[in-house]
């Protein structure tokens, strides 16, 4: 049974706080930071932005894991010729941050703690307002990780469009 408290924040979180929070500029910035990113490893790595859930999602209680993994096929990170894709996904409505990564990248390669504890970094900044900052952290530490970690695959061309989606 959901909350009404959830209920109504994912009510009243729409599209319009998106923008509030990551402006224009912001989403060129944190674009930038995925290009950088991915420099330095040979991951994929995808930013989406959800403002809230569709009432009929909240009714079937449904997780922000569970609609990441969703997002993550939606988005097709999963097809990437090596299998290397991330998505870091931000579910505003919750502040909810979820790391999904395929099988050439999270294939005991990293371990989970360490997926949550770049999400506990994002989280850390978006409590104190900084949303942007809190992204470009995230993509960086994801970057740190994709780098001591890589997948085990060369470098290709970039395969995922490097700017946030906002569903």
């Amino acid at each position: 049974m959901i909350s009404l408290q959830r209920f109504w924040r994912h009510l009243i979180t729409t599209r319009g706080s998106v923008r509030r929070h990551f402006p224009a500029a912001s989403l060129q910035r944190i674009e930038r930071a995925i290009k950088t990113c991915e420099e330095r490893h040979a991951g994929e790595v995808r930013f989406a932005i959800e403002p809230a859930l569709h009432p009929v999602q909240l009714r079937r209680n449904l997780g922000s894991r569970d609609r990441a993994i969703e997002v993550f096929s939606q988005l097709r990170v999963w097809d990437t010729e090596h299998n290397n894709g991330v998505l870091i996904y931000l579910l505003l409505a919750d502040r909810a941050v979820e790391l999904v990564a395929d099988r050439g990248v999270a294939g005991g390669r990293v371990a989970e703690g360490e997926w949550e504890a770049v999400g506990a970094l994002m989280q850390k900044y978006f409590r104190e307002g900084a949303f942007e900052d809190g992204v470009v952290a995230g993509i960086d530490a994801v970057a740190d990780l994709l780098a001591r970690y890589p997948p085990g695959a060369p470098r290709l061309a970039n395969e995922l469009p490097d700017a946030p989606a906002i569903l």
